[in-house]
This record gives structure tokens, C-alpha cells and sequence, in this order.
């Protein structure tokens, strides 16, 4: 599913990743844990294509059998929405838009008809608990309704995995809870993959494996 290696990362005179390898298996949950500044978040920004390698030329990411650092930017940001979703700690829902048109707005940028669009927005929205919710915009949604519509967006079109970036950190806890079991619940259900940076010791003790990062490298496993 993933394969990355020797992933470097300088911004000038700082390195702060150290020839990363890194694999993941399709259906896997990894989680990414670490001391802030240990390089996960800019791991997860390379993996997710949303950054890349100082070392290009040197480095290999292959996802889903392609190698996409030889991508083009068009044909990488094309591949970006197809292949991959993302969760943010502070989901990024557009707050003029409700929930069923920001969980479509990646859909829409593939161009798929806004019909079948709305229709697979909905499903997943049910599956999530938020049958009721369609018509919300943000500001009329708690906080862990407004993370699971952006879990809804990520998933829009079926991406091969799900880049999850400290996803229960704006939370409390139950609801914290209720998103860790949902994570599971999607592989489950969807034989999805996730890789998730994360603080919360729960959480990266339930994935089913623990990956952690000290001073831009992976050290254990």
C-alpha cells in the first residue's frame, strides 16, 4: 500500500527527517507517535504528497504501486484526490457549506456528477451517526460531529488511505473514544488503511502497530 524510503527533510540548516523508511500494508492501522518536533506531522505531509523529500532523486514513496515522487504537480494533485484522504486535528470544514456539501467538495473537484455525489455523501454520512445533520453547517455541529463529517470527506472517494494528523486532539474524551472506535469500525467495514500521528496513548496502543520517532527517525516498531 505504502512503501517509503529514505525520506529526508532540511529546511535550511535544520534536519528533521533522517532517512525515514516506512511500510504499510493495506487494512493496517499505524499509528505515529513521538515528542512535538520528532518530524511525524512532516513525515505524514510527505506520505500524504502534500510535501516532498529534500533528497527526491534519492528517495522512493510508492503508493498503491505507484511511485509518486516522479509525478508531475497536475498529475499529482489528481492522484492526491483519488488516492488519498485526510483528517485534520481541527477538521477544516468549510463553515459556509454544510456538512453534506463539505463532505462532497472532494468529489466534486474529480468531477463526479453532483448526483451520485450527494448520494454516496449521504451514505457515508448515515453510516457515521449524522442521518440528521445533512443540512448543518459548522457552527450548528459539536465538535465531534463536525470531525466525523470530516471523516465522511475523506472518505468520499474511496481513497486507498486515510492520513489522520492528531484526529481526536480538539476533542474530549467520549468523544475522542467514539472516533478511535470509528477508525476501526471503517477498517472493518471498508478494509480501509490509516496511518494517524497522534499524542493520545490510547489510540496508538489500539493500532496494530506503533511506530515511534525521535529526532526525525523511526526507532521502533
Amino acid at each position: 500500500m505504502i512503501k517509503a524510503t529514505n525520506i529526508e527533510k532540511h529546511y535550511g540548516d535544520l534536519q528533521v527527517l533522517r532517512g525515514v523508511d516506512i511500510s504499510v500494508k493495506k487494512g493496517e492501522v499505524i499509528s505515529i507517535v513521538g515528542a512535538s518536533g520528532a518530524g511525524k506531522t512532516t513525515l505524514l505531509q510527505i506520505l500524504g504528497t502534500l510535501d516532498t523529500p529534500s533528497n527526491a532523486s534519492a528517495s522512493s514513496l510508492e503508493i498503491n504501486g505507484l511511485e509518486v515522487l516522479k509525478l508531475k504537480d497536475k498529475d499529482l494533485a489528481r492522484f492526491r484526490n483519488d488516492h488519498i484522504g485526510f483528517i485534520f486535528q481541527f477538521h477544516q470544514l468549510l463553515p459556509e457549506f454544510t456538512a453534506l456539501e463539505n463532505v462532497c467538495i472532494p468529489a466534486f473537484i474529480k468531477n463526479t456528477a453532483r448526483g451520485d455525489a450527494e448520494k454516496k455523501a449521504k451514505e457515508l454520512l448515515d453510516f457515521l451517526g449524522l442521518k440528521d445533520r445533512y443540512n448543518h453547517k459548522p457552527n450548528a455541529l459539536s465538535g465531534g460531529e463536525q470531525q466525523r463529517v470530516a471523516v465522511a470527506r475523506s472518505l468520499i472517494n474511496n481513497p486507498a488511505v486515510i492520513l489522520a494528523d492528531e484526529p481526536s486532539g480538539n476533542l474530549d474524551s467520549e468523544s475522542a473514544d467514539n472516533l478511535h472506535q470509528l477508525f476501526f469500525s471503517l477498517r472493518k467495514e471498508f478494509d480501509q488503511t490509516f496511518v494517524i500521528v497522534t499524542h493520545n496513548a490510547t489510540l496508538a496502543e489500539m493500532a496494530d502497530r506503533k511506530l515511534t520517532m525521535v529526532d526525525g527517525q523511526i526507532v521502533t516498531s
